[in-house]
């Protein structure tokens, strides 16, 4: 379905003393693959709150195939699963620059009403960029 890949360089701060991304970072490599996933349709997370819509992650699993280290290019490749309604699910792949596998992830967000954190349907205007 609907894919993106974004690259970018491992902090130091990401690391352990081994040069060895910590494993709780992965989460946040996720995260930047489904923001930047969005913004390659034109949607920013930002234009979500200011218009009254949050996604909370309600699911994440990451098996973890090989460490990321210090200062690697890594690729996170996100992919839509369907068509989301009420929720929008991810698979992701993340890759060091010799294109080895590090990780496989799935993420499951809900869209929710801000105010009354209430769970909504996906808005029409991204159901529209997506088709």
């Amino acid at each position: 379905m609907n894919f993106n890949n974004f690259s970018f360089r491992v902090r130091y701060n990401e690391t352990d003393q081994m040069g060895v991304v910590y494993h709780a970072n992965y989460a946040q490599y996720l995260e930047i693959g489904r923001v930047e996933w969005l913004r390659s349709f034109g949607v920013t997370y930002k234009s979500m709150e200011d218009n009254g819509i949050i996604l909370p992650v309600i699911h994440l699993q990451i098996e973890y195939k090989k460490s990321a280290l210090y200062d690697d290019l890594i690729t996170v490749e996100t992919y839509l699963k369907k068509i989301p309604l009420v929720k929008i699910e991810f698979d992701y792949k993340i890759y060091n620059e010799n294109r080895e596998l590090l990780a496989e992830a799935n993420t499951v967000l809900a869209f929710m009403d801000k105010k009354n954190n209430r769970p909504i349907k996906c808005p029409k205007y991204i159901l529209d960029k997506l088709s």
